[in-house]
């Protein structure tokens, strides 16, 4: 067939921007595809042409087969390259292209619908042979079936969602009590996530490490493996660090692990990129047990690419048009050491939960080894209505020490205002002595101490901290204010219109020099008034004061004598998906009173005092960050005043204890 000349690209963000540049330099026209809210996002730009295909829900537009397949059609596509998430391990979806006469960039259907099923696929890998974790799989089992089935796995358990990935909706229970809570919300996330309700037990593994395989498989019975990846640091079930090679396994069983990969992809005839994955026993390595198999390319490839030379969405195009790889597994070298790291729109401070905005000033590292896949520009506004991966930074080495230090001079390179990240975050776990030393395991970020899981900085507890005006971020602010009120008051029209700027300090007189930081920061207003400084790998936002507000604030809590706030309030803008009590029912401090979903991840919102609960949405209803979704009448406001109105006053205190299901592409 020949390499095609014309691919449609059925993703967003900067998996589509990785995809095309790859379209590009092979010469192949590549057709974007994107939503109302992604009109101007920087994967369009980058296309030789681009097809609106619905609005911003991604059910109406980047979820719907139809829509894509009718683009393709329309521009002439030969090919589509799905990405990951949305459908690129949809079965239906590849039938589809198929039925139009288009390529699936992707394995066949008999991959697609073993390997899309955790439960059929665990089954189909055990009898061939490979090692599986114990468990129950039976797709019709009750919760009452699987209650009484746990004993027999033994404790702890891990539920699972059989038809999804990304561990959306993955909980953990350590006894029976906690399994019959477990049971009816991992069902409500996987119903809701992957219309498909059928869940499946596994023993949960105490401290493994989360190894995957990388394969390729071309049409005419080729299968090597390009080494394996270590994805053990990760939030929730939600990957957050991945390197390559494992600093665990051994050349005997980095052969080993690789085999068992490459007979799994032969088992279903698999056609492409793909990665097994494994869970491996920290005490004893040589010992694996397979958990899934992801059909497509995963988000931490580009570790795999930098070791090994090979661009794998080069080779997926290749093997789809029908060509012999040329790569035999002999030719396979691993050289150095890679590691990424997710950036997320996301606020540590407030429990990881996703944050949104508009990105008032980006600026990605550069440097020997350093490599940024990014879907961002300035100016963009970050929603709800998608994944809270925005970009990954990616490092290469000698070794993999080299490796570390240059991800995270990466990272404190990168500039990115307007929108709350997990950048400190990462930094901190990256010098994590366990990090450092590769002593991993699936938890342990979620081991840390609150301050380390915040991602406050290591040099962060001085006594600087006791005072903010000493705080250089601080400075940088407050000279940036002192410079807007002076051309303001001198009627600088531009400088008073402008919904955001940016400045760099310096010594010599430019703006903000005042704060005698040198010409080391970026400085960024956002349009509430909100300050954002970048200074030496640190990153802050400071509110504009409103004193009326923080008076009512002061006020309200008085009134309460100091307790918690009763105002239950949206930790994050989103859709209210269910209603765990109605209006009038009493609740107990620290009970679920309702759920929130936003980018791929729900929820709980709980109560923060007992009392009778007061429900103020519906399900369904679209909130945003810090509204009032309910109130808890305390027994003795109750009795005092009857029933109190809602005054929509700031809160004082977190409130909701967020249960976020791990989410994601992967």
């Amino acid at each position: 067939m020949g390499m095609f000349d014309r691919v449609l690209v059925a993703n967003r963000g900067e998996i589509a921007v990785r995809v095309i540049r790859t379209l590009k330099r092979l010469g192949v026209h590549a057709i974007a595809v994107y939503s109302d809210a992604d009109a101007d996002a920087p994967h369009v730009a980058l296309a030789d042409e681009a097809v609106r295909i619905g609005p911003a829900a991604a059910s109406e537009s980047y979820l719907d087969p139809t829509r894509i397949v009718r683009a393709a059609l329309e521009t002439g596509a030969q090919a589509i390259h799905p990405g990951y998430g949305f459908l690129s391990e949809n079965a239906a979806f590849g039938r589809a292209c198929a039925d139009a006469g288009i390529v699936f960039v992707g394995p066949g259907a008999l991959a697609l619908e073993v390997m899309g099923d955790k439960i059929r696929a665990k089954r189909h890998v055990e009898a061939s042979g490979v090692p599986v974790v114990p468990g129950v799989s039976e797709p019709d089992a009750t919760d009452d079936e699987l209650l009484d089935a746990a004993p027999h796995v033994g404790f702890p358990i891990l539920v699972k969602p059989s038809a999804g990935g990304g561990g959306k909706g993955m909980q953990v229970a350590r006894d029976q009590s906690e399994l019959e809570h477990a049971l009816p919300a991992a069902r409500r996330v996987a119903r809701a996530a992957f219309g498909d309700d059928t869940l499946l037990l596994e023993r949960f593994v105490e401290r493994p490490r989360h190894i995957e395989v990388q394969v390729l498989a071309d049409a005419h019975g080729n299968v090597i493996h390009l080494g394996e990846r270590e994805c053990s640091l990760q939030r929730r079930h939600q990957k957050v660090v991945e390197e390559a090679p494992s600093p665990l396994l051994d050349a005997a069983t980095r052969a080993r692990i690789g085999a068992a990969a490459c007979d799994a992809a032969r088992s279903v005839e698999y056609l492409g990129a793909g990665t097994v994955e494994f869970l491996v026993s920290d005490a004893a390595p040589d010992e694996f047990f397979f958990i899934e198999m992801n059909t497509r390319l995963q988000v931490e490839h580009p570790v795999t690419e930098l070791v090994t030379g090979v661009d794998l969405v080069e080779q997926q195009l290749r093997i789809a048009a029908g060509e012999t790889l040329a790569i035999a597994q002999d030719d396979v070298r691993m050289t150095g050491h890679a590691i990424e790291a997710r950036v997320y729109a996301e606020s540590p401070e407030r429990g990881f939960l996703p944050s949104t905005g508009d990105v008032i000033a980006w600026r990605a590292p550069s440097g020997e080894g350093v490599r940024v896949d990014a879907g961002i520009r300035e100016g963009q506004r970050i929603t709800a209505d998608y994944d809270p991966m925005i970009a990954k930074v990616i490092a290469h080495g000698s070794d993999r020490a080299e490796a570390l230090d240059r991800l995270d001079a990466a990272l404190a390179a990168t500039v990115l205002l307007g929108v709350e990240t997990n950048i400190a975050f990462l930094r901190t776990l990256l010098a994590h002595p366990d990090v450092r030393a590769g002593h991993l395991d699936t938890g342990l970020i979620d081991r840390l101490p609150e301050a380390a899981a915040a991602g406050a900085p290591a040099d962060a507890a001085t006594d600087a901290s006791a005072d903010p005006a000493s705080d250089p971020l601080e400075r940088v602010a407050r000279a940036a204010r002192e410079r807007d009120a002076r051309a303001a008051a001198a009627g600088d029209h531009a400088w008073r219109s402008a919904r955001g700027w940016r400045i760099a300090v310096s010594d010599a007189g430019s703006p903000g020099s005042e704060s005698g930081d040198g010409d080391r920061s970026t400085v960024a207003t956002a349009a509430d008034g909100t300050v954002w400084v970048h200074l030496d790998g640190r990153t802050g936002a400071f509110a504009r004061l409103d004193r009326r507000a923080a008076l009512d604030a002061r006020l309200a809590l008085l009134e309460r004598g100091g307790s918690a706030d009763p105002e239950l309030r949206a930790p994050m803008p989103g859709s209210v998906t269910t209603l765990l009590v109605a209006d009038g029912d009493p609740v107990a401090a620290g009970q679920a009173v309702l759920a929130i979903e936003a980018m791929k991840m729900e929820h709980r919102v709980t109560a923060t005092v007992a009392g009778v609960a007061r429900i103020r949405v519906a399900v369904g209803e679209q909130v945003a960050r810090d509204q009032v979704v309910a109130r808890v009448e305390p027994a003795a406001e109750r009795d005092e005043a009857g029933p109190a109105a809602s005054d929509d006053r700031p809160r004082d205190d977190a409130h909701d204890a967020a249960v976020p299901n791990a989410s994601h592409q992967e």
